[in-house]
C-alpha cells in the first residue's frame, strides 16, 4: 500500500499496490501492521456502506464527539464521490482547514480519516457505493455534524445539491 500524508497532518490518502498478471491484479487494502507502521489507528470494529442512487447526493458532514470518536478509512466501491474531511481538532495547526480527495471505483484510492475530523461526500455518478471501516461502534448520543455550506469552511462543493437528508439540512452553524 502507497500512503501520501495530506496537506492535513494525520489524514493520508491510500493507494492500493496493484500486483498484476494475465488474470488481472491483486491488492492489499487493509494491513495491521502497515497501519501501525505509519502511526496510523489500526482498530476496525464496524463497516459500513453508503448505497447513492443519484449524482449530486451530499452526505455530511458527519462525526462522533469523545468518547467515541473515532477513525475511518472510506473507499468507492462503485461510481464516484468527491471526498471532503474537514479538521476539527482544536489543539491543531490546521483547525477549520479543508481538503477533498476523488475516490472512484477506478482509482481505488482511500481516505484515511482520523480522529476529530467531519466527514462528507458528494456524489460525482449515480448508483455510487462507498465502503467505510470504523474504529468505533456507531453512538448515535454522539453523533454530531457541521453544516455542508457553513461559512465558516466555505467548501466548495462540485455540484448543486440534488438530495440530502432533512436531518443533514438542518445542521446549525458551527459554534466551535
Amino acid at each position: 500500500m502507497i500512503f501520501t500524508e495530506t496537506a492535513l497532518k494525520g489524514a493520508f490518502i491510500i493507494e492500493p499496490e496493484q500486483l498484476s498478471d494475465e488474470r488481472g491484479f491483486f491488492a492489499r487494502t487493509w494491513c495491521q501492521k502497515e497501519f501501525l507502521n505509519h502511526g496510523l489507528n489500526p482498530n476496525i470494529v464496524q463497516c459500513s456502506i453508503s448505497y447513492n442512487r443519484k449524482k449530486g447526493t451530499l452526505r455530511g458532514m458527519h462525526y462522533q464527539a469523545a468518547p467515541h470518536e473515532e477513525t475511518k478509512l472510506v473507499r468507492c466501491t462503485a461510481g464516484a464521490i468527491y471526498d471532503v474531511i474537514v479538521d476539527l481538532r482544536k489543539d491543531s495547526s490546521t483547525f477549520r482547514k479543508w481538503i477533498s480527495a476523488e475516490l472512484n471505483e477506478e482509482n481505488r484510492k482511500m481516505l484515511y480519516i482520523p480522529a476529530g475530523f467531519a466527514h462528507g461526500f458528494q456524489t460525482l455518478a449515480d448508483n455510487t457505493e462507498v465502503f467505510y471501516q470504523m474504529s468505533e461502534f456507531y453512538t448515535a448520543s454522539h453523533a454530531r455534524g457541521i453544516r455542508w455550506n457553513d461559512p465558516a469552511f466555505d467548501i466548495r462543493w462540485p455540484f448543486e445539491v440534488s438530495v440530502m437528508s432533512e436531518k443533514d439540512e438542518q445542521i446549525p452553524d458551527f459554534a466551535g
